[in-house]
C-alpha cells in the first residue's frame, strides 16, 4: 500500500533549529566568501557528522551558492556506469522496486548510487522526481562531497555509514530546501563500499527516523548481494568440478571470481605476505586484476610472482569465463625483509606511528587495560580512536572469544537506540521480537563494551547508561528483571565532552563516570613524520592485499604527504592510499596524481606554518633528493617528476647552491 504524506508525524522537529542553522552557516562561510577558508570555524551547535563534513567540502572547493550537482553529460556515459555496476543494480533491482510503488504519493523518492555517488537509478513519487531533476538528483547526477559537499549520499559514502542531512545542513545553497538519509552498501565479500541507498525529499515531510529506513533498504540489498555471490561461488565450484584437471582438484588451489578475489579455497593453498611470511589466503582477499583477455597466458601474466602459481584454468559458465581456478607451488618465504614491528608482535592491532603522542596514547591504553576503569578515547574523526579500544580489549582476552561489542551512537536514530543498548523482552514495543533480544551491553559480558561516538547519545538516554554502569545491572526495555553487567567500557568521541556537559549538551555526571581516564589521540596534522611511516605502511599493506607492487611514490609527492593537513586524518591517508592502488597503471605516483586539494598551495594546513610552508617542504624534497642521487641532476629531477629546467628553476628559487654533476 502507498504510503501517504499525511501518515507523517506531525510538526518538524527542525524547525526550532532553523535559524540556529541558518546563523551557524552563515558565520561558517563568511570566512570562505572572504578568502579565507583556514579560518573557518564551526558552530558547536552544528551536529559534528555535518561540521565536519562542512570543513571537508570547503577543503574540496565547493562553491556554497552553487544551485545543482553536476551531472554526467553523455548518455552514454551513464549507460557504461550502469552496465560497470549491473551486479549492483540486479541486486537492488527488487527492493528498489518495491519500496517506489510504496513511495508514490508520499512525496519522496529513492535512490540507488555507485560508489563514487553517481546516482544509477532513481524512482517514488513523480512530482517529487520532477522537482528533483532541477538539481540533478537524477539519474547521472553526482553527489559525492567533491562535487556537491555536505548531502545525505556523499556523506554517508565519506563516512562508510548511514548519514542524515536535513536542509540548512546541506553545504551548498540550492539544496537546502531537501532532506536526504542514505546508507552505503558494502560487498559482503570483501567489505568494500559499492554504492548508497538513500531516501529523498523536501524537508516538509522528512523525519530523523529515515536513516533506519535507509539503512534497512541496504540491509536487504546486500542480502541480494550475498545471495547472488553464493549462487555465483556455487556455478564456479560445479564449472571446477566439470572443467578443471584432477591435480588442481585435487591439492591446493584457490578460485577465483572476474573482480580476482579469492571466493574458496582448496586443500591448504598459502602465499607469501608483504612481509615475506607464508599465510593462508582470505574469502575475498583481491589477489589480481583480471581484465578483458581471460586466455591461460594473460591469466597468468596477471597474477601476482608472490602466489608462486603452477597452473591457471579459466572456469566456464553459460559460455562465459566467470572465474578462475589457480594452483599454487609451495611459497618460498622471502629474505632480507626487515622484521615485524613491535607493534605488530604485541598483542592487539597495528598501531603505527612514532611520534611522542601516539606513543604515549599506546602506553596509557595498556596501563589502563590493567585496572577495570572506564576509558574516554578522544580525537578527531579518522585518527583510529577504535584502535585504542581494541588495544585495551586484546590487553584483557583470556581467548578469542572474549567478545568485543561496539555501537555508534551517530548512526542509530534517537528511536531505537534504548532497545539497541539494553535490549527488550517481548511485546516491549511494536516490532518488538517475540522472544526479545538481548542489547549490545549485554552481549559485551565478559569483553569490552565500545561506545562510539558517545557525544551524539540523545540525552534522555543518557541517564539509564549511566545508571547500568554505577549499579552494573542492566534492565531490558519492559523488563523489571536486572541481569548483571559486567564489561569494560571505552567510549569513543570526537568532541569536547567537557564543553558539551558545561553548555547542557551532555550530562555531567555521566562525562565524569565515563572519563575516569582520558586517552587524547593527535590528529595526524600534527604527528610530523608519522605521515611517512602511515604512507609507506598502507602502500605495502594495499599492494599485499591486492596481489600487486607497492606503489613508487615521488619525493616531490611525498611533500605533499607532509604538507597536507589531513582533515580525515588517518581514514583519509588510507582511503588515499586505496584509490591511488586502484588507479594507478605503471605503479608510480606523482604530484599530478595526488588530489586537486593536496596540490594547491593554498590548502597547506596552517598547523604547517610552524615546520615550514608548503614552499619549505618542496625545498626540504629536493634537498633530500640531491642527497640520495649525489648531485646527479638527470637523476634527481627524475625521482621528483619533473623536467630538468623545472629542477633549475626551483635551485634558482631556493637560492640551492652546490657542485652538480
Amino acid at each position: 500500500m502507498p504510503l501517504k504524506a499525511g501518515m507523517q508525524d506531525s510538526g518538524d522537529p527542525f524547525a526550532i533549529e532553523a535559524r540556529r542553522l541558518d546563523r551557524a552557516w552563515e558565520r561558517y562561510h563568511a570566512d570562505a566568501r572572504a578568502g579565507r577558508p583556514k579560518r573557518c570555524a564551526v558552530d558547536p551547535e552544528v551536529r559534528s557528522l555535518i561540521g565536519e563534513s562542512w570543513l571537508r567540502s570547503t577543503t574540496a572547493g565547493v562553491d556554497p551558492c552553487r544551485a545543482e550537482a553536476p551531472c554526467a553529460s553523455e548518455a552514454e556515459a551513464v549507460q557504461r556506469l550502469r552496465r560497470a555496476n549491473s551486479a549492483l543494480l540486479d541486486a537492488a533491482h527488487s527492493a528498489v522496486a518495491r519500496i517506489g510503488r510504496m513511495l508514490a504519493g508520499a512525496d519522496a523518492m529513492l535512490i540507488l548510487t555507485d560508489d563514487e555517488g553517481v546516482i544509477l537509478e532513481a524512482i517514488g513519487d513523480p512530482d517529487t522526481i520532477a522537482r528533483a531533476r532541477r538539481i540533478n538528483l537524477f539519474v547521472g547526477g553526482v553527489w559525492n562531497e567533491h562535487a556537491v559537499g555536505t548531502n545525505g549520499i556523499g556523506t554517508a559514502l565519506w563516512a562508510g555509514e548511514p548519514a542524515f542531512v536535513h536542509g540548512r545542513e546541506h553545504y551548498v545553497e540550492g539544496l537546502r530546501e531537501w532532506s536526504c538519509a542514505a546508507a552505503p552498501i558494502r560487498d559482503p565479500l570483501d567489505g568494500r563500499v559499492l554504492g548508497a541507498i538513500d531516501l529523498s525529499g523536501l524537508t516538509k515531510i522528512f523525519r530523523r527516523h529515515n536513516i533506519a529506513f535507509a539503512a534497512a533498504a541496504a540491509g536487504e540489498i546486500e542480502a541480494a548481494l550475498a545471495r547472488m555471490t553464493q549462487e555465483e561461488r556455487m556455478r564456479l565450484l560445479e564449472a571446477l568440478a566439470q572443467q578443471a584437471p584432477a591435480a588442481m582438484r585435487d591439492s591446493g588451489a584457490l578460485i577465483l571470481d572476474r573482480q580476482g578475489r579469492v571466493i574458496h579455497s582448496i586443500g591448504q593453498p598459502r602465499l607469501c605476505g608483504a612481509d615475506g611470511v607464508a599465510a593462508a589466503p582470505r574469502i575475498g582477499q583481491r589477489l589480481a586484476r583480471l581484465e578483458g583477455d581471460f586466455s591461460p597466458e594473460a591469466l597468468t601474466k596477471a597474477l601476482p610472482p608472490r602466489l608462486n602459481c603452477r597452473g591457471v584454468e579459466p572456469l566456464v559458465v553459460n559460455g562465459e569465463v566467470r572465474g578462475l581456478a589457480v594452483m599454487l607451488g609451495r611459497p618460498e618465504e622471502r629474505r632480507g625483509r626487515p622484521a615485524a614491528s613491535a607493534a605488530r608482535q604485541g598483542r592487539g592491532p597495528t598501531i603505527v606511528g612514532d611520534c611522542t603522542g601516539v606513543r604515549d596514547a599506546i602506553a596509557l591504553a595498556r596501563r589502563v587495560a590493567r585496572v577495570n576503569a572506564p576509558v574516554l578515547v578522544q580525537g578527531e574523526t579518522g585518527v583510529g580512536k577504535e584502535l585504542f579500544a581494541r588495544l585495551i580489549h586484546a590487553e584483557i582476552a583470556n581467548g578469542p572469544d572474549t567478545p568485543f561489542v561496539a555501537i555508534n551512537c551517530g548512526a542509530v536514530s534517537k528511536e531505537l537506540v534504548g532497545a539497541e543498548l539494553f535490549g527488550h523482552v517481548e511485546g516491549a514495543f511494536t516490532g518488538a521480537l517475540k522472544d526479545g533480544r538481548p542489547g549490545k551491553l549485554e552481549l559485551a559480558n565478559g569483553g569490552v563494551f565500545c561506545l562510539d561516538e558517545v557525544g551524539e547519545m540523545p540525552l534522555d538516554i543518557q541517564p539509564y547508561l549511566l545508571r547500568v554502569l554505577e549499579e552494573r545491572v542492566i534492565h531490558r526495555v519492559g523488563d523489571t528483571r536486572g541481569r548483571p553487567f559486567d564489561a569494560r567500557l571505552v567510549a569513543l568521541t570526537n568532541r569536547d565532552l567537557r564543553a558539551e556537559a558545561e553548555a547542557g549538551r551532555f550530562r555531567s555526571d555521566l562525562f565524569y563516570r565515563i572519563s575516569a581516564v582520558t586517552i587524547h589521540v593527535p590528529p595526524l596534522r600534527e604527528r610530523g613524520d608519522d605521515v611517512q611511516l602511515l604512507l609507506d605502511h598502507f602502500n605495502h599493506a594495499i599492494a599485499a592485499e591486492y596481489g600487486v607492487d607497492p606503489l613508487s611514490i615521488s619525493d616531490a609527492a611525498r611533500a605533499l604527504f607532509s604538507a597536507h593537513d589531513w582533515p580525515g586524518n588517518v581514514r583519509e591517508l588510507r582511503n588515499l592510499m586505496q584509490r591511488l592502488h586502484s588507479l594507478s597503471l605503471d605503479r608510480r605516483v606523482d604530484v599530478g596524481d595526488l588530489p586537486v586539494e593536496m596540490r594547491a598551495p593554498v590548502r597547506a594546513s596552517d598547523a604547517r606554518v610552524e615546520r615550514g610552508s608548503l614552499r619549505e617542504a618542496e625545498k626540504q624534497a629536493v634537498l633530500r633528493a640531491l642527497d640520495e642521487h649525489r648531485g646527479n641532476l638527470s637523476r634527481v629531477a627524475e625521482a621528483l617528476g619533473i623536467s630538468r629546467p623545472t629542477l633549475y628553476r626551483k635551485l634558482r628559487d631556493f637560492e640551492i647552491h652546490r657542485v652538480f654533476r
